[in-house]
């Protein structure tokens, strides 16, 4: 309970901290994303509503194992609007697989200088601006402050991500007795003339 109130203590500190204009990135437990009490739900609709949640990045199990085995994600909020460092050399299929921070960079970099990442509001047409048309089976995607506020202010992942199943055909069950019967049948013949043989 101690350990909980410390994470909200400490990302209510960087709230009180940033000056206008100011920006903060701040790794947290995955539990501070989705916790249900009061404190937790208020913290996060102060970001939401208050100031401004820029993204929130959830990051593989295990990357601060040697330290903390809880999964963790990275929540940036700014009370302005600003650019990062973009990439120049872009990533293989391959390397995009195993590394996808710069495309999350690059991504990051074309955002318009405007309040509301989701909501292109005025002066940008669909155009020039895509981000909400990525649909929510992407790696990366909007999420309206509405549909946050909705949720309960909720900021896990998993809440809004929407995932593809690919459908799977199997053999039919008398198919696959067949193929078993017809399998077995080869090994009872090699073990014979395996027994032969060691005559």
């Amino acid at each position: 309970m101690k350990k909980r109130k410390t994470e909200r203590l400490f990302l209510a500190l960087f709230l009180r901290l940033l000056k206008p204009g100011g920006r903060a990135a701040v790794i947290l437990p995955d539990g501070v994303l989705f916790g249900s009490s009061n404190a937790h739900k208020t913290l996060r609709k102060i970001i939401v509503e208050d100031h401004k949640l820029d993204a929130v990045i959830s990051l593989p199990g295990g990357v601060f194992k040697t330290y903390a085995g809880v999964s963790t994600a990275i929540l940036l909020f700014t009370k302005t609007n600003s650019g990062g460092p973009v990439p120049v050399i872009a990533l293989t299929e391959d390397e995009h697989a195993k590394n996808n921070l710069p495309d999350l960079l690059t991504r990051w970099r074309s955002l318009p200088a405007i309040a509301g990442v989701c909501d292109p509001g005025p002066g940008l047409t669909e155009a020039s601006y895509n981000e909400p048309a990525r649909p929510r089976t992407a790696q990366s995607f909007c999420v309206p402050k509405t549909d946050l506020a909705a949720q309960g202010y909720d900021l896990s992942l998993n809440r809004y991500k929407e995932v593809m199943h690919a459908e799977v055909t199997h053999r039919p069950p008398g198919e696959i007795l067949k193929s078993l019967a017809e399998l077995e049948k080869e090994i009872t013949t090699g073990m014979k003339e395996l027994k032969e043989r060691l005559k």
